[in-house]
């Protein structure tokens, strides 16, 4: 009876009820949920999304930007903070930024509070920690409406901003 069981089971043919899967599915979603979470911190008090790459920041850069551009977003220019400080004999980790947007979003905005362009075009921030993960990093829109008081003003264009820009993100980093 035992050499039969260990058959079916190493075969594949037996089958767990319904009711003895549901807490396996149930920690199988949890961990999707708290893996995707890790990948993404929220913005903080410093107004900054953070996601987790899963490439090097040369990588992320040129995915970020190939994407952007299908998109139809502008990429205006890109500012390698790395080797601005080995210009100067100083070292500094992978550091890049990419200076992006697109007017028809951005000028609403700066209708609203001509403040807003301080932050605009927008620009995703893509580097490498001390532990060697790798980030991209971005202005919540959140936080700019609060910075500028956009209160009642540009909403429909930070709610699109925010969709395109986690997108944007998810996109270039996994």
């Amino acid at each position: 009876m035992k050499k039969v069981l260990l058959s079916i089971a190493a075969l594949g043919l037996f089958a767990l009820p319904a009711y003895a899967t549901q807490g396996i599915r149930e920690k199988s979603m949890q961990e999707i949920a708290r893996t995707r979470k890790d990948s993404i911190v929220r913005a903080k008090r410093d107004g900054i999304v953070r996601v987790k790459s899963n490439f090097s920041v040369e990588e992320t850069v040129k995915r970020f930007e190939s994407i952007a551009k299908e998109r139809g977003l502008n990429i205006f220019g890109t500012v390698n903070h790395q080797a601005g400080a080995e210009s100067v004999d100083l070292e500094l980790r992978p550091t890049q930024v990419i200076i992006f947007g697109n007017p028809r979003v951005g000028t609403p905005l700066m209708q609203c509070n001509q403040t807003t362009a301080i932050d605009l075009p927008q620009k995703a921030l893509i580097w490498e920690d001390e532990e060697g993960q790798v980030w991209l990093g971005y202005n919540s829109p959140k936080y700019l409406s609060k910075r500028h008081q956009l209160r009642g003003c540009g909403e429909e264009a930070l709610e699109r901003v925010g969709n395109a820009l986690k997108m944007l993100a998810q996109d270039a980093t996994q």
